[in-house]
């Protein structure tokens, strides 16, 4: 199905341009700074130049529509990942209209959009409180201070599949409050009667239940030459926070450093290695981390991948015709 992805959790990637500005600690080591770089672009900081696209590229997600239909089976498009849509920056906003267009016109895509910009999402999208259910939306949080800032933003709108890319994943993460039906705090409104609803609670059975939750979370390493590793014990909490809500999992990989046990160790014996003391393993020692890059790391977790999508559901959105303006 179209040109594929090297992004294991979708099937094509779109790029309507290239840049954006770093605003959290997980653009440190920008992997589509890195990538520009290598190409002459000069595209990743505050006000800089935006890199547009050729109306031929704009092209591919009108193709890969037609396949999904001719096969009855919808695709996924990963919306951008070498900028961030959301972005406040006044070089693309006629190609983000542009882009609005364009996933009306492709309801057999499953348009993926991931953002470290949620405050922008209501002002920026054209669709309000009711998202063609063709759309998803994510944000990245990488750490819990980000997640507690962008994830309450995130369950306000009322799209098909709200997700959470935890990539690269710097440090242990409680999301209780966005995975589970059941309040994780106290009862902030004692006296409230059933059927009330305040922050995003509706009070049933005495109860706090919460309306929205995350339906998807991606976790993963750094990858890069200066990659941070990413501890065990951070992914295995996700896993059974995941498993408890019954929320889709997916780990994409470990990146550049893996736990220095069983094959991997083997493997590179003179790698480096670095000692994890901040945390302990299930013996309750440090946790020897070896650097044998993205592709001998992999993606499994205590021996088994984990790769839990949302179900690629079908869509009544109208399809305009290919004549209709991009």
């Amino acid at each position: 199905m179209g040109e594929g992805s090297s992004i294991e959790w979708t099937e094509n990637t779109f790029n309507p341009w290239w840049g954006c500005a770093r605003i959290s600690p997980a653009c440190r080591n920008c992997y589509a700074d890195r990538d520009a770089r290598r190409w002459g672009q000069d595209l990743f900081h505050l006000n800089g130049p935006r890199r547009m696209m050729s109306d031929r590229y704009w092209q591919a997600p009108l193709k890969w529509n037609r396949e999904a239909e001719r096969i009855g089976l919808p695709a996924r498009v990963f919306c951008a990942s070498m900028a961030d849509v959301f972005e406040r920056h006044p070089g693309v906003i006629d190609a983000r209209e542009r882009l609005w267009r364009l996933i009306e016109q492709t309801p057999w895509l499953r348009w993926q959009l991931l953002t470290k910009r949620p405050e922008n999402i209501a002002a920026m999208s054209p669709w309000g409180g009711s998202w063609p259910p063709h759309v998803w939306i994510g944000v990245s949080a990488e750490d819990q201070e980000r997640a507690d800032q962008r994830i309450p933003i995130l369950l306000q709108v009322k799209a098909s599949v709200r997700f959470l890319s935890c990539e690269p994943l710097l440090e242990d993460l409680d999301l209780h409050p966005y995975l589970t039906n059941r309040s994780a705090g106290t009862n902030p409104h004692p006296d409230a009667p059933d059927g009330a609803v305040v922050d995003g609670m509706e009070r049933v059975g005495g109860q706090w239940v919460r309306i929205e939750s995350l339906h998807w979370v991606i976790a993963g390493g750094e990858s890069g030459p200066r990659a941070r590793p990413t501890h065990p014990n951070w992914l295995r909490s996700l896993r059974r926070q995941c498993a408890e809500a019954g929320t889709d999992f997916f780990l994409k990989q470990w990146g550049e450093w893996a736990p220095a046990d069983g094959l991997t160790a083997r493997m590179r014996p003179q790698a480096r290695r670095v000692l994890l003391r901040d945390q302990v393993d299930g013996l309750g020692q440090p946790v020897e981390m070896i650097r044998v890059g993205k592709k001998l790391a992999g993606a499994l977790l205590d021996g088994r991948p984990h790769r839990e999508i949302p179900p690629l559901t079908r869509t009544r959105v109208r399809t305009p015709s290919e004549g209709e303006p991009l």
